[in-house]
């Protein structure tokens, strides 16, 4: 929601430092990688309980995922390859902050369903990214829903900087917000899909259609082959 609303304006802030970076040769994989870097060490953070630690650093790693993309379009290599990276990065960031956030539960020896609330926001926020990658391979258009990755992050900052009870009570909004958001992006794209579902079979019917002439053909044609051997080999025969 964040992302698709303050974008434009986000990349024009970045637009002149992402200039600079790439006049100084830094590339977008580099900073991707910082990024991953900067993930790690806020996941260490977290696990070890030093919360506030880990809320700076995970606050400092937005900065390289807004330059990432500024860096690239400024230098020219704006790619297919590193909007992989970029998302790849994405998910292992997300996985290593909830990790971390299970293990300083465990630890601690919080209840067995508060340490499973991290491996809940983490296994629902896949299915969120999921029906919008399958989406987007398919076709269809799944770009809804109430939370992304960026609201993601900014909850869980603010449940890191509480802590205790606040903490616990931030997991269980973003797991229900993830259901809900996978909810919507499940509807909206069914729904794409339902109306397409026609012009997929017409196409099926048409391109059957295409294919039955040429079988008969060869099938005639076959036939043809057939009687011509079986009056040669009679001919053979009589001679």
């Amino acid at each position: 929601m964040f992302d698709g609303q303050f974008r434009t304006q986000v990349d024009a802030t970045v637009k002149p430092i992402g200039r600079g970076l790439a006049r100084a040769g830094v590339t977008p994989d580099v900073i991707t990688c910082i990024g991953l870097v900067m993930s790690l060490a806020a996941a260490i953070a977290i696990g070890a309980g030093a919360f506030s630690l880990g809320v700076l650093l995970v606050a400092l790693t937005g900065i390289p995922d807004l330059l990432d993309g500024a860096v690239a379009k400024a230098s020219g290599r704006s790619s297919v390859r590193g909007a992989f990276f970029d998302s790849v990065a994405d998910r292992v960031t997300d996985a290593m902050l909830f990790a971390a956030l299970a293990f300083n539960f465990a630890s601690t020896g919080e209840p067995a369903w508060v340490v499973l609330l991290p491996v809940a926001g983490y296994a629902t926020a896949s299915w969120v990214s999921y029906v919008r990658a399958k989406a987007d391979a398919l076709g269809f258009d799944a770009h809804v829903g109430l939370v992304e990755r960026a609201e993601r992050i900014i909850l869980l900052v603010v449940g890191l900087l509480f802590g205790g009870a606040v903490l616990v009570g931030v997991l269980i909004a973003i797991v229900a917000l993830n259901i809900l958001t996978a909810a919507q992006r499940f509807a909206a794209v069914w729904s794409q899909a339902t109306d397409a579902t026609p012009t997929l079979s017409a196409r099926r019917d048409e391109r059957r259609r295409r294919r039955t002439p040429r079988t008969e053909s060869s099938a005639a044609t076959r036939r043809a082959q057939r009687a011509e051997r079986r009056r040669r080999q009679a001919e053979s025969r009589r001679s």
